[in-house]
């Protein structure tokens, strides 16, 4: 009893010297913090756009794959919102924008959010608590891993694919992030200007993609089957969806309700636009036929390589960058792609490598420190040197991206089945991985051999291939 009358004592001691502190620390950031409640609810908005962007793409990439890969598809990008949120927070927020380290890296001095509290960042937004600075940020590292996905669907194990995810963030988003973006990344430090994530979101992503799908090769029946999008319809939802987030992505990257968030708002939504028209335009005249399938892509391409330049371009130039997107877009995916015979099953380098490319390289083309004094001229105001940094930005992207992806996926390869095996692509990835199918008609629409029984067992293989063909 006397042990805790002593402990007891101890307590209450150590809570009348404390209390002061404690309330000293509840008042001076109160009184310290610049917070803007405007920008405060701007950055909070923005973040839930770029969140919803999420889910618009496990819709976007959902209605291009067969029925028989189509709750795959969405897990992918649906689960990666878990996934890469719980990363970001227990230590790749720290990572990409804690304390710099010989400007490679974040410290971890923010691991588990330590530190990152609801006072400003000075260093990354002055009017808006740090926490929502991180909580934005997390949504673009959300769907950079998403965006990856579209070239390796139908085909990889999940297990591989929740490996992947990890390590990619871990080792190659989380320190992109820190070169261009964070204080003191070398990359930031030449003067590459990336407003809102060419070289950090699309061209890393895009590329990273390409990687994964040469190196497990094409899907069964690439080249001989038909390969149809199951449900355009939902394709169409979903790049509606990535079209409105992408307000939020860009327009939100200027971390203040002003007038620089206006212009990007503007001219996000412009370069869509003119993608749009010009994808469809040259399809019609390359294959005869305006598709709807072709219009939701073009409106992609644009978002894409509008996002480096956003904050730095005026009208103008935003009409010539979205128009020549949907142009170049569109013959990386229909020329392209089948003369080089690569297996990108939803055109993620198609859009977002090479649309980020051609973003990166506009911005250094295009750049204006009219529209933000904070960024420079570029090359058609009078600073060549801009375009040659923006280039060299470019390609430490490209060879960042391909590297560090091969070596990942083949220490992968080392533990786990990457690839799905032939019977399993046959049966489709919705049974064979998560044992479940999207359409309760489908096995009598498609012909899927699940109709027939729990396996292809006993079908005869040439019965199989045909069925399925379009499953």
């Amino acid at each position: 009893m006397k042990k805790l009358w002593t402990i007891i004592t101890v307590c209450l001691l150590l809570m009348l010297v404390f209390a002061p502190a404690a309330f000293a620390d509840g008042e001076t950031p109160a009184e310290a913090a610049k917070i803007d409640t405007g920008d405060t609810t701007f950055v909070l908005v923005s973040a839930a756009l770029v969140m919803i962007m999420t889910p618009g793409l496990a819709l976007f990439y959902g209605g291009m794959v067969r029925t028989k890969n189509a709750l795959s598809t969405l897990m992918q990008s649906f689960f990666i919102i878990g996934l890469v949120t719980v990363q970001w927070v227990l230590f790749g927020y720290s990572l990409a924008f804690g304390p710099d380290i010989n400007h490679f890296i974040g410290s971890l001095d923010w691991v588990g959010l330590s530190g990152v509290g609801m006072e400003p960042n000075a260093d990354y937004a002055a009017t808006i608590p740090h926490q929502a600075f991180m909580i934005f940020q997390a949504m673009f590292a959300v769907i950079t891993a998403g965006l990856i996905t579209g070239a390796f669907a139908e085909r990889m194990k999940f297990g591989a694919f929740v490996v992947f995810t990890l390590l990619w963030t871990t080792l190659v988003y989380d320190p992109m992030a820190h070169w261009v973006w964070g204080v003191g990344g070398w990359i930031r430090e030449l003067g590459v200007l990336d407003f809102a994530g060419g070289t950090v979101v699309h061209i890393i992503s895009g590329v990273s993609g390409l990687t994964i799908a040469l190196m497990i090769g094409k899907r069964k029946g690439y080249g001989s089957e038909v390969m149809m999008p199951h449900h355009l319809p939902m394709t169409v939802i979903g790049a509606s969806l990535l079209w409105f987030g992408w307000f939020g992505f860009n327009a939100g990257s200027a971390l203040s309700a002003n007038g620089l968030a206006a212009s990007a708002f503007v001219v996000t939504h412009v370069a869509a636009a003119a993608a749009t028209v010009s994808w469809v335009l040259t399809e019609w005249l390359y294959h005869g036929k305006p598709t709807i399938l072709g219009a939701a892509s073009g409106c992609v391409a644009g978002l894409v390589a509008i996002t480096p330049a956003a904050g730095f371009v005026s009208l103008i130039p935003t009409v010539i960058i979205g128009l020549s997107a949907g142009i170049i877009c569109f013959l990386a995916v229909a020329v392209l792609k089948p003369k080089l015979g690569y297996d990108d099953s939803l055109d993620a380098f198609g859009v977002h490598g090479i649309g980020g490319t051609w973003g990166a390289i506009a911005t250094g083309l295009f750049a204006s420190k009219a529209v933000n004094p904070a960024g420079a001229d570029g090359l058609f105001y009078g600073n060549a040197s801009q375009l040659t940094t923006q280039l060299l930005g470019v390609g430490i992207s490209w060879v960042f991206a391909a590297i560090m992806t091969f070596i990942i996926l083949k220490a992968i390869g080392l533990f786990l089945e990457v690839r799905a095996t032939t019977e399993q692509e046959i049966q489709g990835l919705d049974l064979t991985e998560h044992g479940e199918r999207g359409y309760a008609y489908q096995d009598f629409m498609t012909g899927s051999p699940i109709a027939f029984g729990s396996s292809a067992s006993g079908v005869p293989q040439e019965l199989v291939a045909k069925k399925t063909t379009l499953a």
